[in-house]
């Protein structure tokens, strides 16, 4: 679905059946009209979405989530945030400096986001935990080429 219908409809689709399932409300806020991105992109926000709200779901306790992206002509940004118990700041400090206790799931994510030239923050309190990445537009948005279009355009005149 991710391949066909891009991040915009598969990220819908997956909070769909995880709200179902995990009785989690999830709010999504995307632009009206999303852009298609570069296929490594899209994988690398809809497997960030995955992660963090298996994590929510495992570990949490909380009743929402808040899922918004924003995009401009510098960065693609997307946070997810829970209104859970939170990261104990101990454990939160060696998950953020030592990627040998993020567990695979957030030591993946880190690592997408590095390749993309973007980042992952993981900010957190008593009334909720956060996870914020940020990937520079320019690799974000893929041209027709990429898409594995010709490039071709036909115009009436």
């Amino acid at each position: 679905m991710l391949d066909e219908a891009g991040f915009d409809s598969a990220a819908r689709w997956y909070v769909d059946g995880y709200s179902q399932r995990s009785g989690i409300k999830v709010n999504l806020d995307f632009p009206p009209k999303l852009d298609r991105m570069h296929r490594d992109v899209e994988v690398a926000l809809f497997r960030a979405v995955q992660e963090s709200l298996t994590n929510i779901h495992k570990h949490s306790g909380a009743a929402s989530v808040n899922i918004c992206l924003k995009s401009d002509a510098k960065q693609i940004r997307l946070e997810i945030r829970d209104d859970g118990r939170g990261i104990p700041q101990k454990r939160l400090k060696r998950l953020v400096e030592d990627a040998s206790e993020a567990g695979v799931g957030i030591a993946g994510m880190r690592e997408r986001m590095r390749d993309l030239g973007g980042t992952l923050n993981i900010q957190s309190s008593r009334t909720g935990t956060s996870v914020v990445i940020s990937i520079p537009a320019e690799k974000a948005f893929a041209t027709s080429q990429e898409n594995g279009e010709s490039g071709q355009s036909v115009s009436a005149a």
